[in-house]
C-alpha cells in the first residue's frame, strides 16, 4: 500500500509495534526445552491480548499464529512438538492485522552456547537489513535494496537466499512490489514516497535457494546450510524510511 493519510500511518504504527513486541516476548521466553508449539502459544496469546489477528492464518490458512524456523529452515516453519535445544538458531516471524492494517517483522536468535559462525551470520544479516533500509529512499531504484543486501552478504562470506523476497504490505500481508534480496537488474522501478514494504534479507552459510519441505509450508536449505533473517516493515520517504516495526 501507499500511505495516504495520517490515519494510515498511525494504524500501521499501532500494528507494527504489536508485532515487534510479540517477537520480543517470544525471544524473551526462548530457551532450551521449550517446544516450538509452546513458543507459538506465547505469541498467539500476546497478539490476542492486544486485539490483533495473526496474518498467516487470516491470509493463507497457515496452521499457527506465528512462523518458527530452526537452523536450516529459513522461513514458514510450522510450530509443533519440536524441542528447542542448546545451540539452535531460531527464527521467529510475526505478522498480524489490526483495524485493516498489516505489519510483518522477524528475527533470528541463536540459543546459547552460540558458535562463532552463528554469531557472525546473525550479525551480518542484521547489518544487511540496516544497509538495505539505508538504500530505501524515494526516487531510488528498488534493486538498490537487493544490491545493498548482496554486497553485505558477500563481504561477510555468506550467500543470499534468492527465492524468498521482501514484499509490499499494509492492506494485506503480501502486496506488490516484490523486493528481491539481491541485485536484480529488471527490478528497476523507482521507490515512491509513502510506499510500505518489508526489508528482510535471508542470508545463509552456502545456499542460494530454499525448497519446500514435506509439510507443504517450511522453506529449508537442501544442503543443510544455516539460514538467518531479520525483517522490518518500513515506509519509504525522501529521507530515511520510517521503520514501522522498530521498538
Amino acid at each position: 500500500m501507499t500511505i495516504e493519510t495520517d490515519q494510515d500511518l498511525n494504524g500501521l504504527k499501532r500494528i507494527g509495534r504489536i508485532v515487534a513486541l510479540t517477537v520480543r516476548e517470544m525471544q524473551r521466553q526462548l530457551k532450551p526445552g521449550i517446544t516450538t508449539a509452546d513458543l507459538n502459544d506465547i505469541g498467539a496469546r500476546f497478539l490476542e491480548q492486544h486485539g490483533a489477528r495473526p496474518a498467516p492464518g487470516l491470509t493463507y490458512d497457515f496452521p499457527a499464529a506465528t512462523c518458527i524456523s530452526v537452523n536450516n529452515e529459513a522461513a514458514h516453519g510450522i510450530p509443533g512438538e519440536r524441542v528447542i535445544r542448546s545451540g539452535d538458531l531460531v527464527n521467529i516471524d510475526v505478522s498480524a492485522e489490526l483495524d485493516g492494517y498489516f505489519a510483518d517483522t522477524g528475527a533470528s536468535m541463536p540459543v546459547p552456547p552460540i558458535s562463532a559462525l552463528k554469531r557472525k551470520l546473525c550479525n551480518c544479516a542484521r547489518m544487511a537489513r540496516q544497509k538495505a533500509i539505508g538504500a530505501a529512499r524515494a526516487g531510488r531504484r528498488l534493486n538498490e535494496i537487493g544490491q545493498a543486501i548482496e554486497t553485505s552478504a558477500r563481504r561477510c562470506g555468506f550467500t543470499v537466499i534468492r527465492n524468498v523476497p521482501g514484499h509490499g504490505v499494509g492492506r494485506g500481508l503480501h502486496e506488490e512490489p516484490s523486493v528481491p534480496g539481491f541485485y536484480l537488474p529488471s527490478a528497476d522501478q523507482r521507490l515512491t514516497e509513502g510506499l510500505v514494504i518489508t526489508v528482510e534479507p535471508f542470508l545463509a552459510t552456502g545456499a542460494r535457494q530454499v525448497v519446500t519441505a514435506d509439510d507443504g509450508w517450511t522453506l529449508k536449505t537442501e544442503d543443510g546450510s544455516l539460514a538467518a533473517q531479520y525483517e522490518h516493515t518500513i515506509v519509504i520517504t525522501r529521507g530515511r524510511p520510517i521503520i514501522i516495526t522498530a521498538l
